[in-house]
């Protein structure tokens, strides 16, 4: 089951952190955090040994090249995945000692995913696709609603094939959000668009972290995203190689890509 992190324990930011809103607590503390797959001479170290504070209200982008870590990591955050060794407490609960049914609750209630592709079901409009989302959460926003935040609101009952690329990520976008979740993850949520419409998805994605509050960790390739977010992290070799805070993030409409 899962346990509730030690009062003992410090959420201060430690040397690796930037400095964090004065009486902010952070949404995920990672401390140490290793994932190996394999055993022997195929072991594979993916995450080896991360240490990271996220917060309420960020938006935060992931960039490193392939094999870095990226995806690992939020996949540990998102409880898709289990690390091998280290700390994952999220809003102060270990989510390292979580059993099978913990992690299906922690993710039905509290996370949202955005992958490449969209993962939408042919045979269900829009506004059915975030239905299934919003019939089995805790808190749902109607699906019109999500779609409306999403610009869709004219495309309700339209099918997927009936709908762009673009507006397929979108409708995706509101189905990661109906149901109110404090965490959003995007794994290259652009990566199959062209650039144009990957600056609407983009833009989707930001009004979803500014007008809801959510945290929102995007994972990208391409540098030039990094100037909307709050924070940007590198990764290499499965580890915290840098990380940057811009004073002043950029809408992404203003991406010059």
């Amino acid at each position: 089951m899962i346990h509730t992190q030690s009062a003992s324990v410090s959420n201060a930011p430690d040397a690796l952190q930037p400095e964090a809103p004065a009486t902010s607590q952070p949404v995920f503390r990672v401390r140490g955090l290793t994932k190996v797959y394999g055993t022997g001479a195929a072991e594979v170290h993916a995450l080896a040994g991360v240490d990271l504070d996220l917060y309420e209200g960020e938006l935060v982008v992931l960039l490193g090249p392939s094999g870095s870590g990226k995806t690992t990591l939020l996949n540990n955050l998102g409880g898709l995945d289990l690390p091998t060794s280290g700390e994952l407490h999220y809003r102060g609960v270990d989510l390292t000692d979580a059993d099978e049914t913990d992690l299906t609750r922690y993710r039905r209630d509290s996370v949202g995913f955005i992958f490449q592709f969209y993962n939408l079901i042919p045979s269900l409009t829009a506004r059915e696709n975030v239905a299934l989302i919003t019939e089995i959460a805790r808190d749902p926003m109607p699906p019109e609603d999500a779609l409306h935040l999403v610009h869709l609101g004219a495309r309700l009952d339209h099918f997927p094939a009936q709908l762009s690329g673009g507006e397929q990520q979108r409708v995706a976008i509101a189905r990661a959000i109906a149901k109110r979740p404090e965490v959003l993850l995007c794994d290259e949520p652009t990566g199959a668009l062209d650039v144009r419409t990957g600056i609407v998805v983009l833009e989707a994605i930001e009004r979803v972290n500014r007008e809801l509050g959510t945290l929102t960790v995007i994972i990208t390739h391409n540098a030039v995203m990094a100037d909307m977010a709050d924070r940007v992290i590198h990764l290499s070799d499965g580890r915290v190689h840098h990380e940057r805070r811009n004073p002043r993030r950029a809408p992404a409409s203003s991406l010059n890509w």
